[in-house]
């Protein structure tokens, strides 16, 4: 019963020289089906989900002794999928075999629909409401009922504009180390002023992008992912009419192929461990981008970028400490060098006010306390550099604007826990002596 065994000791016969003799009888399971119950009435319906979707989930197979245990973690796992709203287990005898028949009954949810939203862009700062975005979507999550993702989305602010379609399948049918497979296309555009901003004659630039890509995941040890995909990017630069441009109002170049546009095929791999899922435990991110030059005029560079954090507990209080790097090989677009500064990098600045550069560095502490029911308080202090790689990156935009490449950040804030995650109020200072108020959604980066 410990284990979850589903059995029982049917008899018992007390031998001679202290021997008990235990009959025990376990319960093989005999077959797995799946009955779908209506959302309203909890009566038997058919259902859109293909029964071998559900069934690959599970770790209960035929010939097994029935675990109880086992089978409310095949449950949880169904729920996983995000397809179900209930998800039951009931074991029935198999005639007179002592056999169990398992029957999984499931309520499925309801597999598409539209929403729509709104949001803050936190690289936004110029304008009373230049940082705000609408966005509506489209999404199915069970697609021909074999639990797969269609999501396609446009989010629309004043400056900038993301529509994304992405198609998803979770695990790739018949391979058995739950690969998934995601292919996406993607329009953007975004403001420039994390490298290309300050613009002396009050315009500003727009990056716009046309992506392309296919990604295969999947785990490979506990706690451990990867990910490997082949990405193409059209990106070029626009003035505030839309023309295009190549160059911005200090003469440094927006593109590094000295046309209107870059083009990139990129193939990427990703590293990733997470700890609990906490934000407070151990995190670490390590991923790597070549461009690929089959084409002569296509660019050619290496980029790695590493991200890796760790909390420990002290009383009630917690202590995070998160350190994040990366460099750039090649010749790459000048707005893609790496920007520091700003809520997700070094606070007290602006977005990328401190540098922008090939390689980077920013460390963060951060200790959080709790306050009264959803509400915690926070002190913080933030470095950041570009290592002196500011110079380096084609037209030195950092220096034209006199970034000071290396700076930090110190403050304090609350942090309110909400529906769209934490809500983040703070207040910084940097070096420079200048104070700034940061609001964000989520977690840090």
């Amino acid at each position: 019963m410990e284990r979850g065994l589903f059995g029982m000791v049917s008899d018992v016969e007390i031998l001679s020289g202290g021997i008990v003799k235990l009959q025990v009888s376990e319960a093989e399971v005999n077959n797995i089906s799946i009955e779908f119950l209506d959302r309203r009435t909890g009566e038997p319906t058919s259902g859109k989900t293909k029964p071998e979707t559900i069934l690959r989930q599970l770790t209960t197979k035929k010939g097994q002794v029935y675990s109880l245990l086992q089978g409310k973690r095949d449950a949880e796992t169904v729920l996983t999928m995000g397809i179900m709203e209930d998800v039951s287990i009931i074991p029935q005898p198999a005639g007179d075999t002592g056999k169990v028949d398992l029957i999984m009954k499931v309520v499925e949810r309801v597999s598409g629909g539209f929403s729509a939203g709104g949001g803050i862009s936190s690289g936004i700062t110029s304008g009373p409401l230049s940082g705000l975005i609408g966005s509506f979507a489209y999404s199915h999550r069970n697609v021909l009922g074999r639990n797969q993702k269609l999501n396609i989305s446009l989010e629309r602010g004043q400056i900038d504009s993301i529509f994304r379609i992405n198609y998803t399948d979770p695990w790739i049918e018949g391979d058995d180390k739950r690969t998934s497979r995601s292919i996406m296309v993607q329009n953007s555009r975004t403001p420039g002023m994390l490298v290309h901003g300050n613009q002396h004659d009050g315009g500003n630039v727009t990056i716009g992008r046309v992506t392309a890509g296919i990604e295969f995941s999947r785990p490979f040890r506990p706690k451990w992912s990867g990910t490997a995909g082949l990405i193409f990017q059209h990106a070029g630069a626009r003035d505030d009419r839309g023309n295009p441009i190549i160059k911005d109002c200090y003469s440094s170049p927006l593109t590094a192929s000295g046309n209107t546009h870059d083009d990139m095929l990129l193939a990427k791999i990703e590293s990733v461990y997470t700890g609990s899922g906490d934000h407070g435990s151990s995190m670490f991110v390590f991923n790597m981008e070549q461009g690929l030059p089959i084409l002569p005029e296509w660019l050619c560079f290496n980029r790695v970028n590493a991200r890796a954090r760790k909390g420990v507990e002290i009383g009630p209080a917690r202590l995070v400490l998160s350190l994040s790097g990366g460099h750039v090989v090649g010749n790459f677009s000048p707005h893609e060098a790496f920007a520091i500064g700003g809520t997700n990098s070094v606070r007290g600045y602006e977005e990328g006010a401190v540098g922008s550069g090939r390689s980077y560095v920013v460390g963060c502490g951060e200790v959080s306390f709790p306050m009264f029911g959803p509400v915690e308080g926070a002190v913080f202090a933030d470095y950041g550099s570009d290592l002196g790689s500011g110079p380096t990156v084609s037209g030195d935009p950092a220096g034209a604007r006199l970034k000071p490449g290396s700076g930090y950040g110190y403050g304090f804030g609350i942090r309110v826990d909400s529906p769209l995650g934490p809500l983040r109020l703070e207040y910084a200072f940097n070096d420079k002596q200048a104070k700034r108020f940061h609001f964000g959604v989520g977690h840090r980066n």
